[in-house]
């Protein structure tokens, strides 16, 4: 990846295929699911998009509007917001609800870098 800001990136109903799962075959993709109303997606988020920086590149962080896009959240289940949904290789490897500390997060993104190479 060249440029930060293409680290984290909104996603719609009509390119989600292609932000998500297409991208997830290059690289691992955090789907973090959300509303604008919702406190713990307020808190979560920032600290998303800190990690996805600190990361540089090595996975993606796409962010839902589930109010703008309620197929999404629909397509995947999703019961609560936040719901944050890790993508590697086009499929869903792992899911947590509700806000986490720093420490569940980087284990998260560990676990999923760590899929990805695995399944190269």
């Amino acid at each position: 990846m060249s440029s930060s800001q293409n680290y984290s990136y909104d996603v719609e109903e009509s390119d989600f295929d292609q932000k998500v799962v297409e991208r997830s075959h290059e690289f691992p993709v955090l789907l973090d699911i959300g509303a604008e109303w919702c406190a713990p997606c307020r808190v979560l988020t920032p600290r998303l998009e800190k990690l996805v920086h600190e990361y540089q590149g090595k996975f993606l962080l796409a962010k839902v509007d589930a109010d703008e896009n309620m197929r999404i959240a629909g397509r995947h289940g999703v019961r609560g917001f936040p719901t944050v949904i890790a993508y590697s290789r086009g499929k869903e490897t792992d899911r947590f609800h509700g806000a986490q500390s720093d420490g569940f997060l980087r284990e998260l993104v560990e676990r999923l870098l760590a899929h990805h190479r695995a399944s190269t």
